[in-house]
């Protein structure tokens, strides 16, 4: 096998690694919406995430899960578009 066969074949199988781990690493409901062919839509939704739950930074803090407490009312989460009022939150712009 010659150095530039090689190097593609090298180069096809990281490129495969890299997605096959982005994909295990997708949440149940994205790759719900990957397999029936529609764009997942989400919404921030402020006042139900779980102590340590969080997806991202707020006043308080710049990172996901370091809330400190449950259901506070500047943490929030991502889910799915038209749910966040049925579980007791408040949509928040993205």
């Amino acid at each position: 096998m010659s150095s530039t066969n090689h190097s593609k074949l090298v180069l096809s199988a990281t490129i495969a690694s890299v997605l096959a781990a982005g994909l295990l690493s997708a949440s149940p409901a994205a790759m719900a919406a990957v397999k029936s062919g529609k764009a997942a839509v989400n919404e921030k939704c402020a006042g139900i995430a779980k102590a340590g739950k969080n997806d991202c930074g707020n006043a308080k803090h710049s990172c996901a899960a370091q809330s400190t407490a449950d259901n506070a009312a500047d943490e929030w989460i991502y889910v799915p578009a038209g749910t966040c009022a049925t579980k007791g939150g408040k949509v928040l712009a993205k």
